[in-house]
């Protein structure tokens, strides 16, 4: 990689930091090309991304970042989730986790805190943005479903 590819790598993560809510750094050894683009595919399913990084251009891009407390997990075959939506990128990536041990969260950031991975599973476990809005609309319609519901049986037994 020559010096100009470099630089365009370091402002691209740069531009990637600044513009993601969250991040979740993992370490992906062992895993094969064929598990690690189903954990792209996973992850980008659910609304993320993910990229495997070279770690001194990334502690340099994190420089001047709200994740700037992320550097030191950046050891060893690291790759980064991230996304705008904070439970997504944790979800992928812990499911993932779950079914393939070679995969190993290591940390991750949300706004400026630094995330552990206990609380990385916990945000694994609320539901998605989406999936919240769907219980909303459920819980709405239901009650006008259920009066149509009794209205109809009313109106059935009546005849």
């Amino acid at each position: 990689m020559n010096r100009e590819e470099k630089s365009q790598l370091l402002s691209e993560l740069n531009e990637l930091f600044n513009n993601s809510e969250i991040v979740v750094v993992s370490h992906y050894k062992g895993l094969t090309v064929e598990e690690v683009s189903e954990l792209r595919d996973n992850i980008r399913k659910a609304g993320a991304g993910f990229r495997v990084t070279k770690n001194r251009i990334t502690r340099l891009a994190l420089k001047g970042t709200k994740f700037e407390g992320l550097a030191d997990l950046f050891v060893g075959p690291t790759a980064i989730a991230f996304a705008n939506d904070p439970i997504s990128a944790c979800k992928a990536c812990v499911e993932f986790a779950k079914t393939n041990e070679k995969l190993v969260v290591l940390g991750g950031a949300m706004g400026t805190g630094v995330l552990t991975i206990d609380e990385i599973n916990k945000l694994a476990t609320i539901p998605s943005l989406d999936e919240l809005r769907a219980k909303i609309i459920g819980l709405l319609q239901a009650p006008g479903a259920q009066l149509a519901r009794v209205t109809k049986a009313y109106s059935e037994k009546s005849e």
